[in-house]
């Protein structure tokens, strides 16, 4: 199956404003197996091929993109998004509420992507991958927002199922937390994430 979004995936702008209500519902009840908070302040958004078809038509709406190349150029920078099978992607929102807060956390938490892990039983941690992430980290800060990937070989994949807990956590450290075994409903949809 191809996990890629191409141009015919994607519907026209007028069809979609038509269908944008319908669609934007069924993609936030998606959204909600899909979350994970580290911590109070660290949530991860996993990503796929539909949250990641609703972003694009959401960019082409907002642009007002309806011309070929426009819309191939929002496919090459939106598809590394989507995961392929051997992996989970995932986009990670460092929040804080009060701005002065938010910019001491930044300036604190440099470094945190590569500190973002997922451990299944009793297996390694897999630390996340931020090559995705476009250097969105500075000597002085971090960003508030990163793309995450989670790389597994065949074996760890096959460590995967309901029967193991599967944890995520963070090892920075100014923010050093771990959820415990996730949901089973987030399980279920990250393992459908790997076929």
């Amino acid at each position: 199956m191809n996990k890629k979004l191409k141009i015919d995936d994607l519907l026209s702008l007028e069809e979609y404003a038509k269908q944008r209500d319908d669609i934007r519902e069924k993609v936030l009840n998606h959204k909600k197996n899909r979350k994970i908070n580290i911590g109070m302040h660290v949530l991860l958004l996993f990503e796929d091929k539909i949250t990641i078809k609703y972003q694009v038509q959401e960019m082409l709406r907002i642009e007002k993109i309806f011309e070929q190349d426009g819309i191939k150029e929002e496919l090459t920078t939106y598809n590394p998004l989507i995961p392929n099978g051997d992996n989970w992607k995932a986009t990670m929102l460092i929040q804080y509420s009060d701005e002065d807060e938010r910019k001491k956390a930044l300036a604190l938490l440099v470094g945190i992507e590569n500190k973002v892990w997922v451990k299944v039983g009793d297996e390694d941690k897999i630390y996340a991958i931020s090559d995705e992430d476009l250097d969105r980290t500075r000597s002085d800060k971090t960003s508030s927002v990163h793309f995450l990937r989670f790389q597994m070989n065949q074996s760890q994949i096959g460590n995967i199922d309901h029967s193991r807990p599967i944890q995520f956590g963070i090892d920075h450290e100014h923010y050093s937390y771990n959820t415990g075994d996730i949901d089973e409903a987030v399980r279920t949809s990250l393992i459908n994430d790997l076929d």
